[in-house]
């Protein structure tokens, strides 16, 4: 039994588990945290002193609430709302949020990814709350939640989550944002993701890019009966949208969720074209406004089926505008792709007919709207899931190394935000904390080193190192250099205890700088497969689905070091008893590693210079 749970095992575990073999009795959670009352309120009183602060009573101060009665003049054909109003709410209290924030007008600049999960009726609720998860320069995320009602039943549903990015903007003066302080767990969880996502944001259209150029999408016309497809060219819709006065906010520019509005209507007719049906929207991929329109702009939207699947269809619009009728050229101001069902009396997707793409941009777009499916179904499965539904190792291949380098951060500082971390155990300074939820036991290891931060996070970033201080890191071998913050490794571990094999690890390794003052360096590490590397009979594979460094700058010359890792339930009553006693290989390990850092704080490799 023990085996089995020890290939599934975090690399660090091997410190706890090697214990055992000199004799140590493992004892239940009760015993060893039997004085977790005491220890937690001694090591947080402060936290749990504003914890009481954050009570009932507390709301973020950015936080804006919007409900809607959605009445006939808000619904489609089906009597459901029509996700273009949906999307006009969302964006006026997303800005509304922004702007209390801010002090000062704010314009749409992104809509992230939006999955519809429930359809709305007429005479329910709409219920829209947005508040600010972060601020940047002059640009600030906003977290939107969509729930709906029904006011007879008092039943409620999960409708939509949203990220929306807004740009603060004054005529006179250049903005600075004032800095987002978190106060609950939840908001300390968002605010530090963020920073992930806006990386993620920036990169995005040159991820899209990469993706469709390296990724071999083989496009299956050849095998389809040409009598069954219809030309895509029978769903392009053009439609042409005046900017008057109640489109457009108290600055005069379009407002975005109107534009947004207008594109899911052109959308709409040109999915119906294709199936001669009602569709259902179900999700949008990220609108990113190129530039700002105004009262008296003409808006032209231009919508085409790019491909039919089996129960799905991408459709994508462009919108663009011009000022006179006599211009010739003409700015691009939004682009979208949106994926429509089409639902039968049982709410079950129907099959739908096939697209026949136009030579040349038709072929392209089809081929196109192939890779962003199987990209959009791994972000929504990697981005979205919850930490406890992931697996240990996930596949890796170049359509999902954006998202899974994203999420492989985003959940290590997911971890680091927790506001329940327990003091368990301290020597020579060196502390351990634990924290116990759901399906896993998690460790927080933590010291402070007299080394720059900097150098800190760049020696510890190449595990090709990692054996200098680590006797559990057999060899480190670099599988992949994936860009200049990823990279995957092949760690093979010694033999420990009664073993007959040494375990090895396929492991991504990301890193990340600051966004602003006061984050900290991150190194995230997690389990993936690699086709190149399956599990070979010399070894045991071994997995860790959370693990990695974060350093703080404490002053000059002065960084705090802490470590983290999430183990599995199947482990707990072999670790605890060390867990409560820190056991000696913690300390030996990560005291190796304070020396480590200080021999070799002035000699850095060259490769590592550059990041």
């Amino acid at each position: 039994m023990i085996r089995n749970l020890w290939n599934r095992a975090p690399g660090w575990l091997s410190w706890l588990m090697s214990a055992f073999g000199s004799g140590h009795e493992p004892r239940g959670i009760a015993s060893v945290f039997s004085s977790r009352t005491s220890r937690k309120s001694a090591s947080h009183a402060e936290k749990d002193s504003g914890a009481m602060a954050d009570g009932e009573g507390y709301r973020n101060p950015t936080e804006v609430q919007m409900s809607q009665l959605v009445l006939p003049c808000h619904t489609n054909q089906r009597g459901e709302l029509s996700v273009g109003q949906l999307l006009k709410w969302i964006d006026t209290t997303a800005c509304l949020s922004a702007e209390r924030h801010a002090g000062c007008p704010c314009v749409t600049a992104s809509m992230d990814d939006i999955y519809f999960e429930h359809t709305i009726s007429i005479g329910q609720v709409v219920n829209i709350k947005a508040k600010v998860n972060r601020a940047f320069n002059s640009s600030m995320e906003v977290g939107i939640q969509v729930t709906s009602e029904d006011l007879c039943s008092e039943k409620q549903w999960n409708v939509c989550k949203a990220l929306a990015t807004f740009v603060a903007h004054r005529e006179l003066s250049k903005v600075k944002l004032k800095q987002i302080t978190p106060r609950t767990e939840e908001e300390k969880t968002e605010h530090s993701v963020a920073a992930e996502r806006r990386r993620m944001r920036l990169v995005y259209a040159d991820t899209i890019k990469d993706l469709l150029a390296n990724c071999a999408i083989q496009g299956d016309l050849e095998n389809r009966d040409c009598c069954c497809l219809v030309p895509a060219e029978k769903t392009r819709v053009e439609s042409v949208e005046l900017v008057l006065p109640p489109h457009a906010n108290h600055q005069g520019n379009t407002f975005g969720g109107q534009i947004m509005a207008w594109m899911e209507n052109v959308a709409t007719i040109a999915a119906s074209r294709l199936c001669r049906a009602h569709p259902t929207l179900k999700a949008i991929e990220m609108f990113h406004f190129r530039g700002p329109s105004q009262v008296g702009d003409r808006l032209v939207f231009k919508a085409i089926v790019n491909n039919a699947f089996k129960h799905s269809m991408e459709v994508g619009v462009c919108v663009e505008a011009y000022r006179q009728e006599a211009e010739t050229h003409r700015r691009h101001i939004n682009s979208a792709f949106m994926t429509f069902v089409v639902l039968d009396a049982d709410d079950q997707p129907r099959t739908l007919p096939w697209i026949r793409p136009q030579p040349g941009d038709g072929e392209r777009r089809y081929r196109e709207a192939s890779a962003r499916k199987k990209i959009r179904l791994d972000r929504q499965y990697i981005v979205s899931c919850k930490q406890a539904e992931m697996p240990l190792s996930v596949p890796w291949d170049p359509s999902n190394q954006v998202y899974l380098s994203y999420n492989n951060v985003s959940s290590l500082k997911m971890l680091v935000a927790k506001d329940n971390w327990v003091l368990s155990s301290e020597i020579n300074q060196v502390r351990l904390y634990t924290l116990e939820e759901d399906k896993f036991l998690s460790f927080h290891m933590e010291m402070l080193v007299h080394v720059d931060t900097n150098q800190a996070f760049l020696l510890l970033s190449d595990l090709l190192r990692r054996p200098e201080w680590d006797k559990h890191y057999r060899s480190v071998a670099l599988v992949q250099q994936v860009d200049e913050d990823d990279a995957i490794y092949h760690v093979i571990s010694p033999v420990l205890g009664g073993d007959a094999k040494p375990q090895d690890f396929v492991i991504l390794a990301s890193r990340r700088k600051p966004c602003d003052n006061g984050d900290p360096y991150v190194i995230a590490m997690r389990s993936v497969t690699l086709p190149t590397h399956p599990e070979m009979p010399a070894y045991r594979r071994g997995e860790t689905l959370c693990s990695g460094f974060c350093f703080w700058r404490e002053g000059d010359q002065m960084t705090k070091v802490s470590y983290y890792n999430q183990a599995t339930p199947g482990f707990l009553n072999y670790v605890t008893t060390n867990v409560a006693g820190l056991s000696s290989e913690f300390y030996t390990t990560f005291k190796a590693c304070e020396q480590f850092l200080l021999d070799n704080r002035s000699d850095l490799a060259p490769s590592l210079q550059t990041l």
